[in-house]
């Protein structure tokens, strides 16, 4: 019983002494690694405030903290003027969505976040609000890209399968999110 207790020990101590080594080594090869360089920006307009903003939101490998405090600012729920993080995938599948549509022009936001509170006022008025909408999020946005039919929008967004897409014709709107991919 002993010899099984210390082969067990043997073999914990070789696993630590094996990631100390792989840690030691990998550092300075993951710092190797050149970043790369460029920026992604966006465009907005918020339809409801009327507000404006173009920023660079990723420069050379690395998200920028004040572009997404004005991010933030510019998506807020418009109706109590509460502010949320949004998350930087949703940002990358905006850049990504524009790039496949090789159209870099404003984002017209209809739908940024939502707190909760308006949400539940929205999903009590609707069907069509989800009462766990992504929106509460940080993680959904309906809009229109100037320029760009909504049928086009839609259909990249559908063809990049990176979350949720929703067809909003009649209402002027595409819903994109980060959450699993589906479509409505």
């Amino acid at each position: 019983m002993t010899d099984c207790i210390d082969g067990a020990r043997r073999r914990v101590l070789q696993l630590g002494l094996t990631a100390i080594a792989f840690s030691a080594v990998s550092k300075p090869a993951l710092a190797a690694i050149p970043r790369p360089k460029g920026e992604k920006a966006l465009s907005f307009l918020n339809l409801h405030t009327g507000e404006r903003l173009r920023v660079a939101y990723w420069r050379d490998g690395l998200y920028v903290k004040p572009a997404f405090e004005r991010i933030n600012h510019i998506l807020r729920d418009h109706r109590t003027g509460e502010v949320y993080p949004i998350n930087a995938g949703l940002m990358d599948l905006l850049y990504d969505l524009q790039k496949s549509l090789r159209h870099h022009s404003t984002i017209e936001i209809i739908s940024g976040y939502r707190s909760p509170r308006t949400n539940a006022m929205l999903a009590s008025a609707s069907d069509g609000v989800a009462k766990r909408s992504l929106h509460t999020e940080g993680k959904a946005i309906d809009i229109r890209i100037t320029g760009v039919s909504l049928r086009q929008v839609h259909t990249a967004a559908l063809f990049l399968r990176r979350g949720g897409v929703g067809f909003y014709p009649s209402s002027g709107f595409v819903h994109v999110d980060i959450g699993r991919v589906r479509s409505w």
